[in-house]
């Protein structure tokens, strides 16, 4: 056994300085430009590596599997989704259904301003609730580029709007593990974060708008913004405290998204706001709708439908009740395989500064399995719905096999800058570099902690790409720390998610997938420059909501 030591060096500030150093070597290339996103992720790995062994002890065999299953996890559950969310856009491009999907956005209106909201926010947010981890990105990315915005401002744009659904992402799967992982009560959970991040659903429509233009140009569509984001924070309150947290994003991106067609029928800039290299506008919308026809429209959004219903089928637990899954359980009990890392698996303990708990017990040593699950994994479920989608719009087998192909070759670059990331990842998990970095922000006492503990869900999603993962890493430690304070565990826990969210567009292996869906390979440090004041400002906004909630507000807060 060997047990993680969270203050190496004698001193916490020391023992911080040097946990943050492989993140710093990672995020540091990236910003200043000085090596691509592969060269910075594997400078950063082999960093992590070395701070791993030879200051916090960690013993080399499990270093090296620390980093193979971050490899593992990297290829079975993040690479495999992407390369199938971005095939089944690939597919739709190449059977021209592309171009009937984006002239029936254009046909809502032209106005760049509502194309963003409704392509970057509600359509990013359909496939984030669907799919979650990179595709939303990717997808509507790729869909902004396909509408003739800047490839740079796209990937801009969908990072930036991929944040108030992440909470409830792949199906409400970042709640569910929370609710496992600190005992709390998923519905309070999923409840307090509905009444934490509905305001900012309301506000990000608002900033994706002026990142674009000016304030006057901003106000010149306040109404149907405002009606989207609106109705997109109303259903999102409702569904998370009412229903519960599995379709809590598709039901918002769907309201939203029929929100947005109505207003965008009724209302009708004054100008058709444009880029300043295409020139103003001044003409009506051109309504391709009806021109279209709507079988064509419908037909040529397919892919995106049979990718929603595969997903729920595949992932939501309701879906038994269909009498398939018995069949697919059986499958994947024969197709499964799912091998302890025997170096590591149960061979690593938290520390009680984590646990709260002088000896370890047995929920306190760390898993390490690769889980190898063909059938179950949502990437299946996406391939299969662009396999599907392709096959119903005339695609054959050879020409799907061949743009199959070209994605996974156009994608390589991003694949392994996201291999070293995730190896990076599971290097400070296991060795506890992570929590060390985690444990600083509980010094700063029951006033400003509900803020630095929004502030440590952030980091936590910064570091590892996901909010699932921060979670999972720093969900518990948010529990002990509020209860140590005297602040509510649910609402510190729930704070870690909510303010995670706001870390997904900072996270490296986010603007790696927006930098290759958009062909900015190579300018991901200036994706990162550019993205970064406005994840700090959103976090901070969300920090301010959760120590009103604490100090302010507390009968706000849901109790399980």
């Amino acid at each position: 056994m060997w047990r993680q030591n969270y203050d190496p060096l004698g001193h916490w500030t020391l023992s911080t300085a040097a946990a943050a150093l492989p993140v710093l070597v990672l995020l540091g290339l990236l910003a200043t430009g000085r090596a691509t996103a592969f060269k910075a992720a594997l400078l950063g790995l082999v960093t992590a590596c070395l701070v791993s062994v030879l200051v916090f002890r960690m013993w080399p065999s499990m270093m090296i599997a620390s980093a193979g299953v971050g490899l593992a996890f990297a290829v079975f559950r993040i690479i495999w989704l992407i390369m199938a969310a971005v095939f089944l856009y690939d597919v739709a491009v190449q059977s021209g259904q592309f171009e009937i999907m984006k002239q029936s956005i254009a046909g809502l209106s032209s106005d760049r301003r509502l194309q963003a909201v409704l392509v970057a926010f509600c359509f990013g947010a359909l496939i984030e609730g669907a799919a979650g981890f990179g595709a939303p990105v990717a997808i509507s990315a790729a869909f902004l580029v396909g509408l003739g915005f800047r490839p740079f401002e796209a990937a801009l744009l969908c990072l930036i709007a991929n944040t108030a659904p992440v909470a409830w992402g792949g199906v409400g799967i970042p709640l569910i593990t929370l609710a496992k992982v600190t005992g709390l009560d998923l519905q309070a959970l999923s409840a307090t974060a509905g009444r934490i991040l509905p305001l900012m659903s309301f506000i990000i429509p608002f900033w994706l708008v002026k990142v674009m233009c000016s304030w006057r140009e901003t106000f010149e569509v306040a109404v149907p913004v405002g009606v989207i984001g609106g109705v997109f924070a109303l259903t999102q309150f409702y569904w998370s405290n009412f229903v519960g947290p599995e379709l809590v994003d598709i039901m918002s991106s769907v309201a939203s998204l029929a929100a947005g067609v109505v207003v965008a029928h009724y209302f009708s800039p004054r100008r058709s706001w444009r880029f300043s290299h295409e020139g103003d506008s001044t003409s009506e919308p051109t309504h391709a709708l009806p021109r279209l026809g709507r079988l064509a429209v419908l037909r040529a959004w397919t892919p995106f439908a049979l990718l929603t219903l595969m997903v729920l089928v595949w992932g939501l637990p309701a879906s038994k009740s269909l009498g398939t899954p018995a069949v697919k359980d059986w499958l994947d009990q024969k197709l499964s395989w799912k091998p302890e890392v025997s170096w590591l698996h149960q061979r690593i303990a938290k520390g009680e500064a984590v646990t709260g708990r002088p000896t370890p017990s047995p929920e306190d040593f760390e898993k390490a399995q690769i889980d190898v699950v063909p059938l179950s994994s949502t990437g299946t479920a996406v391939f299969l719905a662009a396999v599907a989608s392709g096959l119903l719009v005339g695609v054959g087998p050879l020409r799907m096999a061949a743009i199959f192909l070209k994605t996974a070759r156009r994608m390589m670059p991003a694949f392994g800058a996201i291999l070293c990331m995730l190896a990076l990842g599971f290097v400070t998990k296991y060795s506890g570099m992570d929590a060390v970095l985690g444990l600083a922000f509980t010094r700063t006492g029951p006033i400003l902690y509900p803020l630095f503990g929004t502030l440590l869900g952030w980091l936590g999603v910064a570091l590892t790409g996901s909010d699932t993962s921060s979670n999972v890493l720093f969900g518990n430690l948010q529990r002990i720390t509020a209860q140590k304070l005297g602040l509510s565990p649910i609402l510190m826990a729930a704070a870690n998610t909510t303010g995670g969210v706001m870390g997904k567009m900072i996270d490296a292996q986010s603007i790696v997938v927006a930098a290759a869906a958009t062909g900015e390979i190579g300018h991901e440090g200036k994706l990162l420059r550019a993205v970064f004041k406005h994840s700090l400002a959103l976090v901070l906004i969300v920090g301010a909501i959760v120590l009103a909630y604490a100090h302010l507000f507390p009968q706000a807060v849901a109790h399980g």
